[in-house]
């Protein structure tokens, strides 16, 4: 059935709800708050992963998920609270009425002043009430917040990538280089007064001039960061005072929130368990049998153990687009024409690509052995990697090397990567991994 809006028995039947609504509200908020706590962890490996393996895109949506459901959880927890102690409030109410203040036998100082701060018993629930009820709003109301800054960045980052990233040196190139930086400057400046104005809580549509001036860049970025999905709702939290209290008081909670998480205990002024392997430090994220989860990340290679009892030792290399870019740029003739990597539809036939990939395979290997060395104690070592993946589907490489005449004992394993910078070509140590060579 179709309600009018403006039917008055629509309008008592809203009045009515909104009067029931707190059974509603801790009911969602239970169950959002059990299925939160059960996405969150899961949500966050899939983060790490996506951040560790360098892919953009998933790390961006991901992450979005990660601080949307913190935020909607902490939000959620705190309506919980005050909603349970609302709910103990009324149950004191029914048995002990209003506060008394005679009963209190206080001096006539103590009594001005609390009945001065606190008033009628009535007044505080009515307040505890109206916290609530304007909480759980805002719990999705600062999610579209936040998902607002990230489309921002994303606009930015989309930017760049068609107008600043196509790699053309004619005239069409330098047209597209132009396009992009004004592209980025006006999303910067538009950016900076969008958040100049919910700061101030609306101050540039109110002066005449500067309305005329901001309205065409509000309309822009209504559209970018879609706010006029939940306009409504912003507008109906900012039209009374107590909204617009409790946005300055919610906004420096989160603020040193974030800035509390920054916080951590360092038991040493040497030492740091999430230091990589070096020299003096064994990273157990680069060994495999160490890696007991998904989560144990992989920042650049690994080998079996820490001990060795073999002859061979077996070398894995991690893939990401870096690796690649910089095989590239070192041989320019391995560079599609296409850049294919990211998320691509298997409905659209690019079997000329396969060809010619197929016939670049014995060169790009090359290319990757000729960049990548690997030293035991200041020994190179030939490498022959072919592409494989990890127990956790990992794509990367892997190669293994002859250590038989290897002294029984502790040694060093390093990678270098060859790198060129003005014309000069260096190898600088990407990773330093220790291990042990004893007998079986």
């Amino acid at each position: 059935m179709e309600h009018n809006y403006q039917n008055s028995k629509f309008r008592e039947l809203l009045d009515k709800l909104q009067q029931e609504s707190w059974q509603l509200e801790l009911l969602i908020s239970g169950f959002a708050i059990f299925g939160l706590f059960s996405a969150i962890e899961p949500i966050g490996i899939k983060y790490d992963i996506a951040e560790n393996e360098q892919d953009l895109v998933s790390t961006i949506l991901w992450y979005a998920a990660l601080v949307s459901s913190w935020i909607l959880v902490s939000n959620l927890l705190i309506h919980v609270i005050l909603r349970g102690l609302w709910i103990g409030a009324l149950g004191l109410r029914y048995i002990s009425g209003d506060i008394d203040y005679d009963e209190l036998n206080y001096s006539e100082k103590f009594t001005n002043f609390l009945q001065k701060r606190i008033g009628s018993f009535d007044k505080y629930i009515a307040n505890l009430e109206n916290y609530c009820s304007v909480l759980f709003a805002v719990s999705f109301l600062f999610i579209f917040y936040f998902l607002a800054c990230l489309l921002c960045i994303i606009a930015i980052l989309l930017t760049v990538f068609i107008f600043l990233d196509t790699g053309l040196q004619d005239t069409w190139g330098f047209i597209l280089l132009m396009i992009g930086i004004l592209l980025i400057l006006f999303i910067c400046f538009g950016a900076l007064l969008t958040f100049i104005d919910f700061i101030s809580q609306g101050f540039l549509k109110r002066k005449k001039w500067t309305s005329k001036f901001y309205f065409p860049i509000y309309k822009i970025f209504s559209f970018i960061t879609l706010s006029f999905l939940y306009r409504p709702l912003v507008y109906n939290f900012l039209d009374n005072k107590f909204g617009k209290k409790l946005s300055w008081i919610l906004i420096p909670i989160y603020v040193g929130i974030i800035f509390l998480t920054t916080f951590s205990n360092h038991k040493s002024n040497y030492l740091n368990k999430e230091n990589r392997s070096s020299k003096y430090y064994s990273n157990a994220n680069n060994y495999d049998d160490q890696i007991l989860h998904e989560n144990d990340f992989i920042k650049t290679a690994t080998i079996p153990s820490k001990v060795i009892t073999d002859n061979y030792l077996k070398v894995f290399l991690v893939h990401n687009e870096n690796l690649e870019d910089r095989l590239y740029e070192l041989n320019k003739g391995l560079k599609p024409k296409e850049d294919r990597r990211g998320f691509r539809s298997s409905a659209v036939s690019f079997g000329s690509f396969l060809q010619k990939r197929d016939s670049l395979t014995k060169e790009y290997y090359q290319t990757l052995n000729s960049t990548y060395k690997i030293y035991i104690d200041k020994n190179k070592h030939q490498t022959d990697f072919i592409a494989t993946t990890n127990k956790y589907k990992r794509l990367g490489f892997e190669t293994f090397l002859d250590i038989d005449t290897l002294s029984y004992g502790k040694h060093f394993l390093e990678i270098t990567k060859k790198r060129i910078r003005k014309k000069d070509t260096l190898n600088p140590i990407i990773v330093t991994i220790p291990f042990w060579k004893f007998k079986k």
